[in-house]
């Protein structure tokens, strides 16, 4: 793990320390800003070397209109002050053509009101806020992964086909957890008007001692509990789950408590029995296309892909195709291009949602179990559920944006 970590860290290590790549005239420039240091980065290294990837790819094709694709990146160190600076920087002093990348939230709304003011395109890669492509989405903004509004109405819709009456909510006490908890409860309702909300529970965002929020839900017998953690908490919830055997008395329903960021680094101790949404899991669906994402991303990183490879590849795929559909080097006939845009992915075919910017990928949802194939978890009884039967309808969007 630790190699492959180091292998990532130096692909990418001239632009963490603010060195860009020397640009032509002949190149789209692409800027990203992100948080490659301290635990974000065990999800944003899989973005940058899978966009690295797939434009090594484009131009060894021959690029875009007879221009390479380049990039160079930019650590905010998950400071949203810092990552506007760097945005800025990087637009009127290096010149890109595109802005992308972001895995917080804050940052990603005040790099995307810098875009929105600049009118340059931006694909926000990782940050999860509904309101990137919701309430203050615009046309200079897309949204390459799901989103917590996004992420609730997946779980309902999976949670609703199961015998679950009674419910409780919990999660860490900020922005993403509260968004995260209260719309998969609220999706669930309007689905199963005869479910009931038993209670809901709230503690700081890196409490390590979960113990005594997590007792009195158990001894209130919920058929479901929505988790609404993040990261690190993520993983705390999940090593507590595992010691107390929370799985004998309730269901448990976690984001990405399937996803390989969380299940590798418990390994063999993490729980069984835990369900969970992810876009992307390396060893499914078992399709040509993905076994062969995968051979490559192994080939090149020494390591399978998470859930950040399929955002970063598909945002090189969406910047090429789009300027090739634009058939000119032009930010507002690029945005144009963009909209209803599809590409090919290792999870199938990908459109990007004109009246909202958002990509409509699909989920799976499944539960976390023991394979003799993997030191660690994976997921079983996967379930997919199409993005057109999870996102908000244009309406809904139009309407929070009004």
């Amino acid at each position: 793990m630790k190699k492959a970590m180091m292998l990532g860290m130096s692909i990418v290590l001239l632009g963490f320390l603010g060195v860009s790549f020397s640009y032509g005239a002949d190149t789209i420039k692409v800027g990203f800003v992100d948080t490659y240091s301290g635990p974000p980065s065990v999800y944003t290294f899989d973005v940058i070397d899978a966009f690295k990837m797939a434009i090594q790819t484009i131009n060894a094709k021959g690029g875009v209109l007879g221009k390479k694709i380049e990039y160079t990146t930019r650590d905010e160190k998950f400071n949203p002050a810092t990552g506007l600076a760097m945005a800025k920087e990087l637009v009127m002093k290096e010149e890109v053509d595109i802005l992308a990348g972001t895995i917080n939230s804050a940052t990603t709304l005040a790099v995307s009101d810098f875009a929105h003011k600049e009118k340059i395109p931006f694909l926000c890669t990782f940050a999860k806020s509904q309101k990137i492509t919701g309430e203050q989405g615009h046309r200079y903004v897309f949204g390459i992964a799901e989103n917590t509004r996004m992420i609730g109405k997946a779980t309902a819709s999976a949670i609703v086909k199961k015998p679950y009456k009674k419910f409780w909510v919990a999660g860490e006490d900020y922005e993403y957890g509260h968004a995260v908890g209260e719309s998969s409860w609220e999706y669930t309702k309007a689905m199963k008007p005869d479910a009931q909300l038993l209670g809901q529970t709230w503690w700081k965002v890196g409490e390590a001692d979960l113990a005594p929020y997590i007792t009195p839900i158990v001894q209130a017998k919920p058929d479901m509990l929505f988790m609404a953690t993040g990261g690190v908490g993520n993983l705390n919830f999940l090593k507590l789950a595992k010691a107390m055997d929370l799985m004998k008395h309730m269901n448990i329903n976690l984001h990405t408590s399937i996803e390989l960021s969380n299940l590798q680094a418990l390994g063999k101790d993490g729980p069984e029995g835990v369900w969970g949404t992810v876009n992307y899991l390396f060893y499914y669906p078992e399709t040509p296309e993905n076994k062969a994402f995968v051979d490559e991303f192994r080939k090149l990183y020494n390591r399978p892909p998470k859930v950040g490879a399929l955002y970063g590849y598909a945002a090189a795929q969406l910047i090429a195709k789009a300027y090739q559909k634009a058939g000119k080097i032009d930010k507002e006939a690029f945005i144009t291009a963009m909209e209803g845009l599809t590409i090919d992915s290792p999870v199938g075919k990908l459109e990007m949602r004109a009246c909202d910017h958002q990509l409509m990928l699909p989920m799976f949802y499944g539960v976390t179990k023991k394979s003799p194939q993997y030191e660690y978890l994976i997921a079983g009884d996967i379930m997919t559920i199409a993005g057109k039967d999870y996102l908000p309808t244009c309406e809904e969007i139009l309407k929070v944006r009004k």
